[in-house]
């Protein structure tokens, strides 16, 4: 590091998983960790004799087969104004077919590691190759505050291992004086200007640079506006530290929600709007059955459990904890491709499985996930009906499925099922009628050009539309009965590119049930 030459280094160097020459296996109430031994510092600061920066470099190696995660413990002495720490590692070729090497970095304070987040100041993932933090400021992805006395971890994350093993070097360096008076966090409004009860276009999945997205705040709030959108949510992997840097970007025209992807190794996991400086843990396997007790802490922090990405075919990505937590599930995830196209089936057999045995049912959205140009913000956009532009408002809106998901501004829809004797419901309702009596769905559309339509019950594709005129605008209907179709809804679709495979979708609705 730049500053090692003004303070006092020292380097720590073992072979093997140890880093420290000891180590300790300890399972913290989900997945086994490992913790390596303690790195230390001088025992106390004194301005007259020491200097201000003492850096410590600890080196190791981790072989495959690695915990999910490895804790360094760092004894802070008192004095502390900054802790700075950066970290490499080696990437060696590997053969076709074989993962990698890729290390993930964190740090928990002096309150220490266990699952909940007590001791939580940060994470970066893999975005970041060094960190600093102190009372305040911090690098994004990290928590700004007093660099207490303690023992600090610092979090390793081995994603995956090649099989020459993962070598590694850690540098920390403590900064002594007296520390920046801290800073107080700011967070955005709970409620924008809105339009009453009116269909409100959201994205709910986003990241900016304070995880591994290339995009301030400031630009994500402007593309949002741009893209049209009412309501946008802030969806940092494994950290709250973006919740403060959101207030300046909201107004009367944008309502700002906060929360987290919680990333576990089994699947990714919005927790949607939850209270600000709410921290949920990700470090837990499904095996472990400790990802029903943080979906209660979403929700009872105020935020909706969505399972992000089900089907996507990243590592961890895909979901592996079932659906009985879920509020709703993010069926359409930034371009529209294969794994959405799992998902959306999936979704549907849920759909099926719930009307036949009679249960509640989980409602299906769509957000861009954009992490950096070119990616657009709000393709795809969840269009809500809402009575209000109200974090609350939106959340039941989502929550009870009165939503589709359009993959642009452009496209708008109404979509309605109407009875023999006035009878009427929209998405997310359902209409009461007998079993055999005439139903009529009705399906308007603007901003989808040559797009068809397509009507999808529990028993499957029953009507196909011909394409819609090159303006994008018009108008299906269907008729049915509540014996045929026990739900109903609606798919528009672009012309298709690779027969015998279904175009990609323009937008999707959430049903409407139909019968008593």
């Amino acid at each position: 590091m730049c500053e090692d030459d003004q303070g006092t280094d020292s380097t720590d160097s073992a072979d093997g998983i140890n880093g420290m020459g000891r180590r300790a296996l300890i399972v913290t109430g989900g997945a086994v960790a490992l913790t390596l031994g303690s790195v230390t510092f001088s025992p106390g600061y004194d301005a007259e004799a020491a200097s201000e920066l003492e850096t410590r470099t600890v080196r190791g190696t981790l072989p495959t087969g690695s915990p999910d995660f490895v804790y360094l413990p760092v004894e802070v002495p008192a004095g502390v104004r900054e802790i700075k720490v950066s970290y490499t590692y080696e990437r060696p070729s590997v053969p076709a077919g074989t993962q990698g090497n890729a290390l993930d970095i964190g740090v928990f304070d002096e309150h220490g590691t266990e699952l909940g987040g007590k001791g939580f100041r940060g994470w970066s993932g893999g975005a970041r190759t060094e960190f600093f933090i102190r009372a305040d400021d911090a690098t994004p992805g990290y928590l700004p505050g007093p660099v207490r006395e303690g023992t600090w971890h610092i979090a390793l994350a081995p994603y995956t291992v090649s099989p020459q093993g993962l070598p590694y070097e850690i540098t920390i360096t403590l900064t002594y004086g007296d520390p920046s008076p801290a800073v107080k966090p700011v967070y955005p409004p709970a409620r924008a200007k809105g339009r009453g009860r009116a269909w409100y276009r959201g994205d709910c999945h986003l990241h900016s640079w304070y995880s591994d997205g290339r995009r301030t705040p400031a630009e994500i709030a402007a593309l949002a506006r741009a893209a049209g959108l009412d309501f946008i949510n802030s969806s940092e992997h494994n950290t709250t530290s973006a919740h403060a840097h959101w207030a300046d970007q909201a107004g009367d025209d944008l309502l700002i929600m906060v929360g987290e992807e919680v990333t576990t190794r089994n699947g990714h996991v919005l927790a949607l709007g939850t209270d600000p400086g709410t921290f949920v843990d990700w470090r837990y396997r499904a095996r472990d059955n400790r990802f029903g007790k943080y979906a209660r802490e979403i929700r009872r922090s105020g935020g909706l459990v969505v399972p992000a990405h089900p089907h996507a075919t990243c590592i961890g990505c895909n979901w592996k904890f079932g659906f009985g937590e879920a509020d709703a599930v993010e069926v359409w995830n930034g371009a529209y491709g294969p794994d959405d196209e799992v998902a959306l089936a999936d979704w549907d057999g849920m759909l099926v499985a719930a009307v036949r045995e009679g249960r509640g049912w989980i409602p299906a959205m769509g957000n861009s996930d954009a992490h950096r140009d070119p990616d657009p913000v709000g393709r795809p956009q969840t269009v809500v009906l809402a009575d209000d532009l109200t974090r609350e408002a939106i959340q039941d809106g989502i929550r009870a499925g009165r939503s589709y998901v359009a993959e642009s501004r452009a496209v708008s829809l109404t979509f309605s099922a109407s009875g023999s004797k006035g009878e009427h419901a929209g998405i997310g309702e359902r209409l009461k009628v007998d079993k055999d009596t005439p139903v009529t769905l009705r399906l308007e559309a603007t901003g989808a050009p040559r797009c068809t339509v397509r009507f999808v019950t529990d028993q499957g594709v029953l009507f196909t539309s011909d394409p819609l005129p090159v303006d994008g605008a018009g108008t299906v209907e269907w008729r049915t009965t509540a014996s045929y179709a026990a739900y109903v809804r609606a798919e528009l679709r672009h012309e298709v590119v690779l027969a015998p495979l279904p175009g990609a979708l323009a937008a999707f609705t959430n049903p409407i049930f139909l019968g008593r």
